[in-house]
């Protein structure tokens, strides 16, 4: 199963966004697992990436559409987030100590935690691309 949605750079956007991932999955997997776990997860690591955007990448240019891709395969989720902004240079990126107890830069450790695979893509296509995968627990 593949789906994709187009949505504004607005962050009151973020509970379509939410509801059109956890829809998909619910149609197309049904009560086939616990949900708690995996929705909390995927929900988590979807805000965190559409904010980021929003409040990042198309900070300056607000009128830019955002493009999410999901893909459903037989074992795994697949996440695509995409972005028109300048990008993000992760050779930059240091993850924050926790004695830092600074306010932001977690997002890439979070998703990195919660995913079985995150790839950052600058440049494709005249975007970027934020690429999330997550193998799918087995059936109850």
């Amino acid at each position: 199963m593949k789906s994709e949605l187009h949505v504004p750079s607005d962050l009151k956007f973020l509970t379509i966004v939410e509801n059109w991932l956890l829809g998909c999955l619910q149609a197309e997997l049904g009560e086939s697992f616990d949900w708690s776990h995996q929705s909390n997860r995927l929900r988590l690591v979807l805000v965190e990436a559409y904010s980021n955007v929003v409040r990042h990448a198309h900070k300056e240019k607000p009128n830019l559409p955002v493009l999410i891709r999901l893909e459903l395969r037989k074992e795994d989720i697949a996440l695509e987030i995409w972005d028109r902004g300048e990008g993000f240079d992760l050779s930059n990126y240091f993850p924050p100590a926790p004695s830092d107890k600074q306010e932001g830069g977690y997002g890439w450790l979070i998703m990195n935690r919660l995913m079985d695979k995150v790839e950052y893509d600058l440049e494709v296509d005249g975007g970027n691309c934020l690429k999330l995968e997550v193998s799918l627990p087995a059936p109850n």
